[in-house]
């Protein structure tokens, strides 16, 4: 795969993500549990597809800079900080959160994806805004 196309492939595994996760959400709602593990365990797959095409393009092409000066920097450099502030904790708040729901520990796996889920939604849209605004403003 080439390099000028990952941006956007990354793009397109967050958002899909982001619907993963949103989809789960609603199944459990619903106490549909199988469909629900599944969805989750996807929206975890995808998002690792996510972090290996990020890690390959950023060994090639290093660092993007944000090209464009005032007030829109300062709007992106906000939304980067906290996106790669929760980006950090969600592989392992996502393994935790898979783990207990796997072992049929639910309990546990209900108080902390009370805390991954949101987090977890946040950075995939955040990712997309990043991208959105770095390479199409």
């Amino acid at each position: 795969m080439t390099t000028p196309v990952l941006p956007t492939v990354n793009a397109v595994l967050n958002a899909t993500a982001f619907l993963l996760l949103l989809r789960g959400w609603w199944l459990i709602r619903h106490k549909r549990i199988d469909e629900h593990r599944k969805t989750m365990i996807t929206a975890f797959v995808t998002s690792c597809l996510f972090l290996v095409c990020y890690l390959v393009y950023h060994a090639q092409v290093g660092s993007v800079h944000f090209p464009h000066p005032g007030a829109i920097r300062a709007v992106y450099l906000t939304i980067l900080t906290t996106h790669t502030a929760l980006a950090a904790t969600v592989p392992v708040l996502a393994i935790i959160t898979l783990r207990r729901g796997l072992t049929m520990r639910y309990a546990m796996h209900r108080r902390i994806a009370r805390w991954t889920l949101p987090i977890w939604m946040y950075v995939s849209v955040t990712g997309v805004v990043v991208y959105m605004m770095l390479y199409h403003l």
